[in-house]
C-alpha cells in the first residue's frame, strides 16, 4: 500500500490501536490472557478496559511521547487496577505519534525512527513514571538509570541501556526491528494462507518467540524455561501448517496454554510485540485509506474507515 506521508487523526490512531488490542485477545497466544483462556489472575474484560482506557492518551496530540505512555499506564491502573498492558503502551505510543506526525514521503517506520531520536529527558521521566507506576513483575533494580530515580539521559538512551535485558527497549534502540523487519512479513504470510487476522497473529507470536526468548518469562525464571519454550512453539507451528484450518490444531494449543499456565510462564513480551506488529498494519491500512490510495490485496483493510 502507497501511504508514506500520510497523517492520522487521534480518532483514526485509537481506533488502529483498539482494533489491535482487541485482535490480541482473539489470537490464541499459549501462555498468554485471550477468548480461549484466562490466566495470571487477569481476563480478557481487563484487557478489554485497559484498552479503552488507555486509547484516548496514546492518541492525544497535545501530550508528548512520555506523557502519553504516563497517561495511559495511569488511566489503565484507574481503570483495572493491575499492570496488563506496559509493554503493550510503552510500544504503542511511538508509533501512534509516528502516525499522527509522519512527513510527506516518510513511512510509518521511518516516522518512528526519527520520533525515537528525538526523545528527551523529559519522555524519559515521564516514562519512568509509568514503569514504577504500572508495577511489572520481576523490575528489579538497574545499576544505572533506575526507573525510580530520575533519569539523566533520553528515553531512548535510557531504552539503548536496558536493550540487552528487554525485548521492549530493544525496539527504541533498533528502530522496532522485529516488528517491521520479521513481524510483519510473518504476519502478511499467514494471512495470505488461512485469511484471518486472528490466527495470522497468532503465528507471529510462535515465530516470535521461537526467535527470541521472552523478556517477561526470563525475569522471572532466568533461563530455565527457554528451550522447551521455545521447542512447544515450534510443535505448535508445524501443526499449524499441517492443518487443513487453524481449528484442527487448537486442541495442540490448548495443551501448551495449560502446561504454560500451570508453570506459571506468561511470554507478556511477546504478546506485546505482536501487539505492535498488528497496530503497525492497522496504521498503514488507516494511512491507505485515508490518503485515498488503498491498494492493498491483505484481509485486515476490509472495512477500515475514513477517520
Amino acid at each position: 500500500m502507497r501511504a508514506a506521508g500520510t497523517v492520522l487523526t487521534p480518532a483514526a490512531c485509537a481506533a488502529a490501536y483498539r482494533d489491535a488490542c482487541e485482535l490480541d485477545l482473539q489470537a490464541f497466544k499459549p501462555g498468554n490472557v485471550s477468548i480461549y483462556a484466562a490466566g495470571h489472575d487477569m481476563t480478557v474484560a481487563d484487557f478489554r478496559r485497559s484498552a479503552e482506557a488507555s486509547a484516548p492518551p496514546l492518541a492525544d496530540p497535545a501530550l508528548s511521547l512520555g506523557e502519553r505512555i504516563f497517561c495511559a499506564i495511569e488511566a489503565t491502573r484507574a481503570a483495572v487496577g493491575c499492570n496488563t498492558n506496559l509493554g503493550i503502551v510503552l510500544l504503542a505510543a511511538p508509533l501512534m505519534l509516528a502516525a499522527q506526525t509522519v512527513r510527506p514521503r516518510e513511512t510509518l517506520r521511518a516516522a518512528v525512527i526519527r520520533i525515537l531520536a528525538g526523545t528527551t529527558r523529559n519522555d524519559a521521566d515521564w516514562a519512568f513514571r509509568a514503569i514504577a507506576l504500572a508495577q511489572p513483575g520481576g523490575l528489579g533494580q538497574a545499576e544505572i538509570q533506575d526507573v525510580r530515580e530520575p533519569p539523566t539521559v533520553t528515553l531512548r538512551a535510557a531504552m539503548e541501556l536496558a536493550a540487552g535485558r528487554d525485548l521492549i527497549a530493544r525496539q527504541y534502540a533498533n528502530g522496532y526491528a522485529e516488528v517491521f523487519d520479521f513481524a510483519i512479513p510473518s504476519y502478511h504470510t499467514w494471512l495470505s494462507r488461512w485469511g484471518d487476522e486472528a490466527w495470522a497473529a497468532a503465528a507471529v507470536f510462535l515465530r516470535l518467540l521461537q526467535r527470541l526468548p521472552d523478556s517477561h518469562i526470563e525475569r522471572k525464571f532466568g533461563t530455565r524455561h527457554t528451550r522447551m519454550v521455545a521447542a512447544r512453539m515450534a510443535e505448535l507451528e508445524n501443526a499449524l501448517s499441517a492443518a487443513a484450518s487453524p481449528a484442527e490444531a487448537v486442541a495442540s494449543f490448548q495443551a501448551v496454554d495449560s502446561e504454560f499456565k500451570a508453570n506459571g510462564i506468561n511470554p507478556g513480551t511477546t504478546a506485546d510485540l505482536t501487539v505492535a506488529c498488528v497496530l503497525a498494519v492497522k496504521l498503514g491500512c488507516a494511512q491507505a485509506f485515508a490518503n485515498g490510495t488503498d491498494d492493498s490485496v491483505h484481509p485486515q483493510c476490509e472495512g477500515t474507515k475514513k477517520p
